[in-house]
């Protein structure tokens, strides 16, 4: 794969995201801080930003724009200990690791029936968070209770965060390291204009990592 997702071919085809290139830049600047030191990024969100998380985490933890073969000394490493090694080689990519929260459905019931379900997201964030972990909420509104609480759980355990919203202010400003207001106010546009933002965030860190 060779295509090519950079600023000027993000705004070129969505124009209305022009005022938004510095939060852009700062959001990619969490998820290289993120990776460069050795963490992971948890996506919470609910009804269609759920399904968005999901989308997230497809194109980090596998090739998205480009290929990512493994390293030679990963290679070497399946060649010395299998015999099918080649099959593993010629197909394993590289992995921006990353986890849907929702997608956590045993834990997610229990804690929605047993606990509190505005509390289902913190619970995953902090028991599956660390200080280098950076943690990404996507709620239209920007004032999701279960959405916020993660970023609460997020902040006491010095995690980084990223909020993607739509046009009015909301919780999310008051909380998050970096916030990213779609131009809209209705849902379903909203969600329109979260898509194509976290296709150039994840190509942008696709090309820092894999070369």
């Amino acid at each position: 794969m060779h295509s090519e997702l950079n600023m000027d071919i993000l705004f070129s085809h969505y124009p209305e995201l022009k005022p938004l290139k510095e939060d852009l830049q700062n959001a990619l600047n969490l998820f290289k801080d993120t990776y460069k030191n050795g963490g992971k990024v948890l996506v919470c969100g609910n009804g269609g930003s759920c399904a968005d998380c999901e989308h997230i985490v497809g194109e980090l933890m596998k090739g998205f724009l480009s290929t990512r073969p493994i390293s030679e000394k990963e290679k070497s490493k399946f060649t010395e200990l299998f015999d099918d090694a080649d099959y593993f080689n010629n197909n394993l990519q590289g992995a921006l690791p990353a986890i849907s929260l929702p997608s956590q459905c045993g834990i997610l019931s229990a804690f929605n029936n047993d606990v509190d379900p505005d509390l289902v997201y913190a619970q995953l964030a902090y028991g599956y968070g660390n200080e280098n972990d950076l943690v990404i909420g996507l709620s239209t509104s920007g004032n999701s209770k279960n959405v916020i609480n993660a970023f609460k759980a997020a902040k006491a355990k010095n995690m980084k965060t990223l909020g993607f919203c739509g046009k009015n202010q909301c919780k999310m400003d008051e909380i998050c390291n970096v916030v990213l207001h779609a131009p809209h106010t209705d849902t379903y546009r909203i969600q329109e204009y979260h898509l194509p933002m976290y296709h150039w965030l994840c190509a942008e860190i696709e090309k820092v990592f894999f070369k």
